[in-house]
């Protein structure tokens, strides 16, 4: 054979193994992937894992999109592409219990149809077609669920909204969960128009919302969530102690000072104090909030502030942005948060001794120098350099989350309290009904119990986690709600899935420096803030000791003295200065940042080309080197 025609053989021969392997890569290894991102972002998770193992009959998930419609959107291609992709590994991940479609729904056609009747919305887009971009999932029993919109920005929570809806597919009967709260956005007839956590809440969960006057609690609930109760009589607090005995499950939000409660408002000037306690069933548990609200420097938000007519971000002590480091890894409910939970003047946890048969486990703890604030002045609208002047470091961390399980004792050793029956004679009659219905008291736990206890109540209002318009979660504040009712009801593995969207990359040497210059900011601005108030103070007595009702009446300078008058001139310049030391703080609060900003920006602009020169010029160098002649 000559060198041509085994040149030409070997070529072909290449050719058609490089495509039969092609082919056969497509088929046996389609889905595998090597994920390089920080958190796995590409990798299916092991609660997700779990629940394709778990899944008992095929279930159907149909992805619909219109294409034609959404190539005119690059963010939402991109993401069509990514949904395709994390279905793809889903399907083979299962085994083939997972069967993905994909349907265009072109206008006027079957494939229309079809996603109209499942719920599927129709977004105009401006355009002549509207966008369908969508999720039908079903199972053998024409159980149906939607994701009815697959918005770019929420890709994050995009793999547990697929296993979610994968897992109530195959569990079709969700939980119950009863909720008792006063505050507006927990106890809205409607969820829709409740809080977004209530929303969550109710597409994971069956609802059994719990009256404040209740004389019993929904039956077969399998948790129950208090959030900032309403006062409860002693006949309710034994419901749910016994509730508790019996192998309950709950969850409980109190406060000492919660201004959503009250206002609606985080940042309202109400100076009502809105206070929910655990009463005599924390103490039987050994839990009691302290009176109390708790400031931390070390954990500080920014929040807006009105610093004398003009609105800045400034770190206030009151409202909390606790990172995942201060909260427990071992636990499953805070075991995979990964970003900040934000509380707003939260109260703190006082452990004691929990009965025999029971144990204690803080899941979130405050900085390592918080401070107790009264809970009236937590409650109105204090500034940060108002709480730095009250602040008095306590010597450790303080628990703001603890977890409580095992056997518990009963808050009434003496025995069932008395039936507070109404006056009208029909609901009285309808409350001896319930009264005789229920078990008989029992002293002792029956069955462990569960309960989770946060020292906050304002947390879980949109404000303080949710982007205003957007509806994007920018922290785990509902996270630590839903994974605590997940873990309870029994869906631990799908509440670590949940948290599982990573946190933004922090730039921690801007967040040092942020914090240092606002430390440093508020330390200067509150002596400069109060040498100004005592100059103006001093200045007003001036004037109206010079103001008198005689002759010079209305010359606020014509009955003083010459001294007087020295001082009320020096008092002016004192004034003046201080202003302009106050302006020239808040210049150099930035000043700093603004600096490595600029030289971030030198940097990422001429960096690469510098180096591309310099490699360039080594090159050249090295090239017009004279060559040593050979020996």
């Amino acid at each position: 054979m000559n060198a041509q025609r085994y040149l030409f053989i070997s070529t072909l021969l290449a050719g058609v193994i490089l495509l039969a392997g092609n082919i056969a890569a497509q088929r046996l290894l389609a889905g595998a992937r090597i994920d390089f991102t920080e958190g796995g972002l590409y990798t299916l998770s092991h609660a997700t894992r779990t629940t394709l193992e778990d899944i008992s009959e095929p279930v159907d998930l149909t992805l619909v999109y219109a294409r034609q419609v959404g190539q005119a959107y690059p963010a939402v291609q991109a993401h069509a592409a990514r949904v395709r992709e994390l279905l793809a590994s889903y399907q083979a991940a299962s085994g083939g219990r997972v069967r993905v479609h994909e349907i265009d729904p072109s206008p006027f056609s079957e494939a229309e149809d079809t996603a109209l009747a499942a719920g599927i919305p129709a977004v105009q887009t401006g355009g002549n077609d509207p966008l369908y971009f969508g999720i039908i999932g079903r199972n053998t029993i024409d159980d149906t669920r939607i994701l009815p919109f697959l918005a770019p920005e929420q890709e994050l929570t995009l793999e547990y909204d697929l296993t979610r809806m994968i897992s109530r597919l195959n569990h079709p009967e969700p939980p119950r969960i009863g909720i008792l709260s006063s505050l507006p956005g927990m106890n809205a007839p409607d969820p829709d128009g409740g809080y977004v956590l209530l929303q969550d809440i109710a597409r994971s969960f069956e609802i059994d919302p719990v009256p404040e006057d209740f004389v019993a609690l929904p039956p077969d609930i399998d948790v129950l969530l208090v959030a900032h109760p309403p006062p409860l009589s002693s006949r309710q607090e034994w419901l749910i102690d016994q509730y508790l005995l019996r192998g309950g499950r709950a969850v409980f939000l109190v406060d000492p000072a919660a201004k959503t409660a009250v206002t609606g408002d985080v940042f309202g000037t109400s100076n009502e104090l809105a206070r929910s306690s655990l009463g005599r069933l924390g103490r039987a548990w050994g839990v009691e909030l302290a009176p109390d609200a708790v400031a931390d420097v070390a954990f500080a938000l920014p929040v807006p502030v009105d610093t004398g007519g003009r609105v800045e971000e400034l770190a206030h002590p009151l409202f909390l942005g606790v990172p995942a480091d201060a909260m427990s890894r071992d636990d499953p409910i805070t075991a995979d948060l990964m970003r900040v939970v934000n509380f707003g003047a939260p109260g703190a946890l006082l452990l004691g001794t929990p009965p025999a048969g029971a144990t204690i486990t803080p899941l979130i703890s405050s900085g390592p120098n918080p401070s107790f604030i009264d809970a009236g002045q937590a409650a109105r609208n204090m500034t940060p350099a108002e709480v730095l002047r009250n602040y008095k470091s306590e010597a450790a961390p303080l628990p703001l989350a603890v977890r409580v399980s095992g056997l518990l004792v009963t808050a009434f050793p003496g025995g069932a309290p008395a039936i507070d029956l109404p006056r009208d004679p029909a609901l009285a009659e309808a409350a001896r009904a319930a009264a005789a219905a229920l078990p008989e008291h029992i002293r002792v736990g029956e069955k462990p119990a569960e309960v989770v206890i946060v020292a906050d109540a304002d947390f879980i209002a949109d404000e303080f986690y949710i982007v205003e318009g957007g509806g994007v979660a920018v922290a785990d504040n509902g996270a630590l709600v839903l994974n605590a009712l997940d873990a309870l009801a029994g869906g631990s593995e799908l509440s670590r899935l949940r948290s599982r969207a990573p946190a933004l990359r922090q730039m921690t040497r801007i967040n040092r420096m942020r914090n240092e210059a606002e430390e440093q900011y508020l330390r200067q601005q509150t002596e400069l803030e109060s040498r100004l108030a005592a100059a103006q103070s001093r200045l007003a007595e001036l004037q109206d000791s010079g103001t008198g009702d005689g002759f010079f009446a209305g010359d606020p300078e014509a009955e003083l003295n010459d001294e007087q008058r020295s001082e009320l001139a020096a008092l002016r310049q004192d004034i003046l200065d201080l202003r302009g030391r106050l302006r020239e703080t808040e210049r150099d609060y930035r000043r700093g940042i603004d600096r490595l900003e600029a030289t971030l920006k030198a940097v990422n602009i001429w960096g690469g080309p510098i180096l591309v020169a310099l490699a360039g010029l080594i090159v050249w160098r090295r090239q017009k080197r004279p060559r040593r002649p050979a020996a």
